[in-house]
């Protein structure tokens, strides 16, 4: 237990999985140990309260994990934490177990939880860890920058195969409320067509963009499609192969969840190490119920009331910019 002088604080991560997740458990138990706090890391997100499914840590405990994706913490979803009644046992357990203070490490949702537990009187700070980078308050959140790495790695080998053999690969990527990964997949990879959630053309113009793109002498097609568009893959996949049939043969390949894993990138080490170690020195200064986010190359707080339940829009310029890239 702790002395009676000493703060307890209780770090979680939860919701998917992104790379940097480790960088931002490190330097949230570093920087909190540093500071004279004991820190206790909460197994299997939310549904780990309930549990108690509580572990001691230290800087010995988060040593060699910089590099590693995934979350060593685990995470879950819980049914039980989603109702006011378990929420309030939530704050319950947590106040029993001595902690004074949470750090939340995750997305929208696991945000969501962060506000509601603030409600409730627990002081907590969020942290942004989403490959969808869809949240409000933070140009980059934790994770982004190794995940489009891995799907342009991906763009580029598919490439290859495509040119050799003239056809067209319709390449699903994940991106469920946001099209940001499809939208900068296609910049970074010289994709043909993005879809996205915001921005769905119809089968008949998908068609006429690939034509005209033959007709630049492109011997080959790449369609990036983000997961929660309107117009599904297969769907693209079956039309275009009845009416691109006489240049294009068509292919579908859906990336799937080995985007969200591998060593995360310098830049997602760094800016997991940075937010993580602010969003302790947030809640010492006495601040609680914000996220901690990079805004313009600076570290910032925004209240989370501002943060959940909303979708981060895409940069418009971007689309135009993909056109001419295309041609």
């Amino acid at each position: 237990m702790a002395t009676p002088n000493q703060k307890r604080l209780g770090v979680l991560t939860s919701g998917g999985d992104s790379p940097g997740m480790n960088a931002a458990v490190r330097a949230v138990v570093r920087t909190a140990v540093a500071s004279g706090w004991d820190v206790i890391g909460i197994r299997r997100g939310y549904n780990g309260i309930f549990t108690h499914n509580f572990v001691k840590m230290n800087s010995r405990s988060v040593a060699n994990i910089i590099d590693k994706g995934g979350t060593i913490l685990g995470s879950s979803r819980s049914n039980r934490f989603m109702d006011s009644a378990g929420r309030a046992d939530a704050v319950n357990i947590l106040r029993e177990a001595g902690i004074d203070g949470m750090i939340i490490i995750g997305g929208n949702g696991s945000l969501t939880g962060a506000l509601e537990l603030e409600k409730l009187g627990m002081p907590v700070v969020g942290l942004p860890a989403s490959i969808d980078n869809d949240l409000v308050g933070t140009d980059m959140a934790i994770g982004v920058d190794t995940c489009l790495n891995t799907i342009m790695e991906a763009l580029d080998k598919i490439r290859d195969t495509a040119s050799s053999h003239h056809r067209a690969f319709i390449i699903e990527v994940m991106g469920r409320n946001c099209g940001y990964l499809a939208l900068m997949a296609s910049l970074n990879g010289g994709a043909d067509v993005v879809i996205t959630p915001d921005r769905t053309p119809t089968l008949e113009e998908v068609s006429q963009m690939l034509r005209q793109s033959r007709t630049f002498g492109r011997s080959h097609a790449i369609i990036v499609v983000a997961e929660g568009s309107s117009l599904k893959s297969d769907e693209i996949a079956h039309y275009l192969t009845k009416e691109i049939m006489d240049y294009y043969e068509t292919r579908l390949t859906i990336l799937g969840h080995v985007q969200r894993g591998g060593s995360p990138s310098a830049f997602d080490r760094i800016i997991a190490t940075r937010l993580g170690a602010r969003a302790v020195q947030t809640l010492l200064s006495g601040k609680s119920g914000v996220m901690c986010g990079l805004v313009q190359g600076r570290l910032c707080e925004t209240p989370l009331s501002e943060v959940v339940g909303r979708v981060k829009e895409v940069d418009a310029e971007i689309y135009e910019l993909i056109r001419i890239m295309s041609h």
